[in-house]
């Protein structure tokens, strides 16, 4: 049975109940009309409830015919906004888009550019021109919008329609920047899709493998409108069937997708994708625990205690029915300082600054409070994960050190005490208590300000916040991700320079790497302008994350990587 014909049976049922209700009331069998009312909103409510259990029944019977091995589940804490790659911004939406849409290139899990759409590309000596060759057997999900055959061959001009579609300001995607160094694009022929860089920009691969830049059909855009979001049509392993907002989301196996796997088998393996949306990730963890979904992400304190060890092993019970992954993720946690506030105040010092940095112990902080997961910020902001990673000491625990740069600083300002105040929304209170109390044994004395993560957000933006814990999760797997927090011109809201930090050598080194084509050489410019951020300390670095993932023994093929990417092209479930 169709959905849709479902939910006009429901709204016919509901209307005949309603009616009848109506009528014992019009009978004198109730006699207040508030009372009524009453009645038949809790009767309505009832029948909704019904019809929305009819649905499930309805989904269920249609997908009886597979077996649990055939779908994968899993749980999103935060509801899915889009469906649409132009607003694939969260991890929520981007994880949900991967299985529906391709691009030009792709990532693997070892965070290298591989062909997707184009098969293959050159680039200019100059570092301008790029040249995309597209494969000839790539066909968009099947669909009565394409006409009589319900699908097409994906050709260049339909990446310069979704470019176009990107920038488009009535669109509104938050994904435009991605192209901000673009000059031109254009069709050469169906097969040969051409860009043109006003400057050179090496990461520009990297940029193109990221879901915004996904090709879209125009016929379904048209089709659809606004409501495209909920209407997805793309190229990916995997099609939309279902959307129940905030309950269910269910993907079908597609049947005409190009990649096959080393043997020549031909992906995805699974038949289908469910995702549930539990707020709740002590449920979450009590579904997998039961068997209910087949894998969940991260790690929450409300249950790390009870499948982790201190040492971030598994615990024994979960051993025989639980795998773990575990590796280095593009993410930085770290306190930001806003250096154009008030000059009185203490953080403004680049001594305390430094204080902060070498007065609290961040293995201790990871060991107890993340059960190991992480690895301790010790080497400037960018991550351990990419190959211009730091590896320069950066801030250890040194209190003695720390006590006398306060010391030093209560000397030249007069100052009797030293006082900061970190922001940051529930989810980091254990770690921002734990800064404070190794704070308070230097001479800081520390207060914590617990705010909603949206207000956190808007504080931050708008710099209002002297001291505010924050995250850089890598939107391309290129240290200039990082670094581009730092330089002058991307001050907020022109860029990601939330601290305001300005530093003339600095602003030097960035504009060079990034026309600086020879690997090598960009990552000694990269690793020279993370040693200024060390010695500013416009952050307080506190652990560069990890991947963790868990999932039922039965499940295979479901790597990890880098920027945590859901791939679930190449996973399948056995008995």
């Amino acid at each position: 049975m169709q959905i849709n014909s479902i939910i006009k049976i429901s709204e016919e049922i509901k209307l005949i109940v309603v009616k009848r209700v109506s009528g014992i009331m019009n009978g004198n069998f109730i006699m207040k009309n508030s009372k009524n009312d009453s009645v038949v909103k809790r009767v309505s409510k009832l029948i909704l409830i019904v019809c929305t259990l009819l649905i499930f029944s309805s989904c269920m019977k249609t997908k009886s015919s597979y077996s649990d091995i055939d779908v994968f589940r899993y749980n999103e804490h935060s509801n899915i906004t889009s469906l649409d790659p132009a607003f694939a911004k969260d991890q929520r939406n981007i994880w949900a888009v991967n299985q529906l849409f391709n691009g030009l290139v792709q990532l693997d899990d070892s965070l290298k550019i591989r062909p997707d759409i184009a098969k293959e590309w050159t680039i200019s000596d100059d570092g301008k021109t790029y040249e995309f060759s597209l494969r000839k057997d790539v066909f968009f999900h099947e669909h009565e919008i394409f006409g009589e055959n319900k699908t097409r061959i994906v050709n260049a001009s339909d990446f310069e329609y979704s470019f176009n579609r990107l920038l488009d300001p009535d669109v509104a995607s938050p994904g435009g920047w991605v192209l901000q160094n673009v000059a031109q694009f254009k069709a050469k022929n169906d097969s040969v899709f051409t860009v043109d860089l006003k400057k050179p920009f090496p990461p520009f691969l990297g940029l193109l493998a990221m879901k915004y830049c996904s090709v879209v059909p125009k016929e379904a855009v048209d089709a659809f409108g606004s409501k495209f979001r909920e209407n997805p049509i793309g190229t990916g392993p995997f099609y939309f069937k279902l959307w129940i907002e905030n309950t269910k989301l269910v993907f079908r196996r597609n049947e005409n997708y190009f990649e096959k796997d080393s043997k020549g088998n031909k992906l995805p393996y699974l038949e289908a994708v469910a995702i549930t949306f539990l707020p709740d990730k002590q449920s979450e963890f009590l579904q997998f625990v039961q068997g209910n979904i087949d894998f969940m992400k991260s790690l929450d304190a409300s249950y790390k205690d009870d499948i982790l060890n201190t040492d971030g092993s598994l615990k024994g019970k979960y051993r025989d029915k639980v795998n773990m992954l575990t590796g280095s993720y593009l993410n930085t946690e770290y306190l930001g300082i806003y250096l154009d506030g008030d000059k009185s105040l203490a953080v403004n010092s680049v001594d305390i600054r430094k204080a902060i940095n070498y007065g609290f112990d961040r293995e201790k902080m990871i060991k107890f409070l993340r059960n190991g997961i992480g690895t301790p910020a010790v080497n400037g902001f960018i991550p351990s994960g990419l190959p211009s990673f730091n590896k320069q000491e950066g801030y250890t625990y040194q209190p003695e050190k720390a006590r006398e740069l306060v010391a030093k600083y209560k000397k030249e300002t007069g100052k009797s005490e030293v006082e900061v105040t970190i922001t940051t929304n529930s989810n980091y209170l254990d770690l921002c208590e734990f800064i404070q109390r190794e704070l308070q044994k230097i001479g800081i004395q520390t207060n914590v300000n617990v705010i909603p993560p949206s207000t956190l957000r808007q504080g931050k933006a708008g710099g209002k916040l002297p001291v505010f814990r924050a995250s850089w999760i890598a939107d391309y797997p290129d240290a200039e991700n990082y670094l581009s927090l730092f330089y002058s011109k991307n001050f907020i809201p022109n860029g990601p320079n939330y601290t305001h930090f300005k530093n003339a050598e600095f602003d030097k080194l960035y504009e060079l790497s990034i026309q600086e084509v020879e690997i090598e050489k960009r990552y000694k410019l990269y690793q020279k302008m993370d040693s200024i951020i060390i010695d500013n300390a416009p952050v307080i670095p506190l652990y560069y994350d990890e991947v963790i993932r868990f999932m039922q023994k039965r499940v295979k093929g479901l790597g990890i990587n880098p920027i945590d990417m859901l791939h679930l092209k190449n996973v399948r479930k056995e008995n």
